[in-house]
């Protein structure tokens, strides 16, 4: 039982660092600039060592855009009824699992989203990771391996759901990010501009 506790208190430690590590680099990131902000500078604003910070995220891209986001998706895609077509799984399951984290803290995601966007150093791994995300939603929903329509089902989702994001990031967060998003799916199954 010690040992589990043990255990169950190093992972919060370990997950309040790195998100201690996040919060100070896009705090860093804001104040200064993205490429003005080291690592070390990071590091110490977070109270850990410049060694630790390379234990969480190897990369400084990666404490911007390294998160939890797609297997909390491919969750919520599974759990949504399987009668449900690929496009409206997908759907669903960004609204509610975005919804979740937009509730939490709109001002973060919309300040790591500008950031990403707009950096582009980040652009560049964003769209890296736009691969492995559509690998994993397309496996989601797939009732086997996937297939090239899954991937490419998968892939107009994410296009969706990044349009949505830029339209966010343009409008300074001025409209609901969870409008967004059902707009832009709205705009997908019609086939037609909105």
């Amino acid at each position: 039982m010690v040992a589990g506790l043990m255990a169950d208190w190093r992972e919060r430690k370990k997950a309040l660092t790195r998100q201690r590590l996040q919060e100070q680099a896009l705090r860093l990131f804001v104040e200064h600039g993205y490429e003005a902000t080291t690592v070390a500078r990071i590091a110490a604003a977070a109270g850990v060592s410049h060694m630790t910070f390379f234990r969480y995220f190897p990369t400084k891209e990666d404490v911007v855009l390294s998160d939890s986001y797609d297997p909390l998706l491919v969750a919520a895609i599974r759990a949504r009824p399987a009668t449900e077509g690929p496009v409206t799984r997908i759907h669903g399951a960004v609204r509610d699992g975005l919804g979740v984290i937009y509730a939490a803290d709109r001002d973060a995601l919309l300040e790591r989203v500008r950031l990403a966007l707009r950096t582009p150093a980040l652009r560049a791994r964003l769209w890296e990771n736009q691969f492995a995300t559509r690998d994993l939603l397309a496996e989601a929903v797939s009732e086997g391996a996937p297939t090239f329509g899954t991937r490419v089902l998968a892939s107009v989702c994410l296009a969706a759901l990044t349009s949505a994001l830029e339209e966010w990031v343009a409008d300074d967060g001025a409209a609901e990010l969870p409008d967004l998003i059902d707009d832009a799916f709205r705009a997908l199954a019609d086939g037609r501009s909105t």
